[in-house]
């Protein structure tokens, strides 16, 4: 059975799970945060994406997403169960700088966070790290390969980003299952590793 179909054995955790860890996925605006989500949750996610407004134009910088009609004005929301006791929480922060103030409440209760880059646009990402860091959390890069033809040298981008040495980089792409569940993983392995 499809786990996305929305049928009522896939709606609810089995009883057996007893543990819950809370995940942020992060980024600058058009990163594609709503897709990673999408593609991971086992759920059909909570979105809450509205068409972009010519308001909206005067604000946003749609140099990276030229086509973009919708954008993520609270929160995303999916869930990934890894094992019989164990599920993720999957929450997708808005990218745009009018709505950091959800960010306080976001973070709280976070394990860490997945940090999307895009690589043509890595000036964006700068202020995220800035709140990543500012709300104390542990980070794994990922970095969304929109061009899998254009893709910098893993120490390029750290050197880019200035990225502490034991911060996890790994390349995805968001529209891809395998793909962002190893990014996924990826953070999930930095943060057991900082736990112990």
């Amino acid at each position: 059975m499809d786990s996305k179909s929305g049928s009522a054995e896939s709606i609810y955790v089995p009883e057996a799970v007893q543990r819950a860890a809370k995940i942020l996925v992060v980024g600058h605006f058009a990163v594609g945060k709503t897709t990673l989500i999408g593609t991971l949750s086992e759920i059909t996610p909570l979105r809450t994406e509205e068409r972009m407004t010519q308001a909206a134009a005067q604000v946003d910088d749609l140099r990276g997403a030229p086509d973009k009609k919708t954008t993520t004005v609270a929160l995303d929301f999916g869930r990934l169960t890894l094992s019989d006791e164990l599920v993720l929480y999957l929450f997708g922060t808005p990218g745009q700088q009018r709505f950091v103030e959800l960010w306080e409440d976001m973070a709280r209760g976070s394990l860490g966070a997945l940090l999307l880059v895009d690589p043509a646009r890595l000036a964006d990402t700068f202020p995220v790290i800035d709140l990543v860091e500012t709300y104390g959390l542990e980070y794994a890069v990922a970095v969304n390969s929109f061009d899998p033809y254009s893709q910098h040298a893993e120490d390029e981008l750290r050197e880019a980003l200035d990225l502490l040495p034991d911060t996890p980089v790994v390349f995805c792409d968001a529209r891809d299952q395998k793909s962002s569940a190893h990014a996924l993983i990826t953070l999930v392995r930095h943060l057991l590793t900082h736990a112990t």
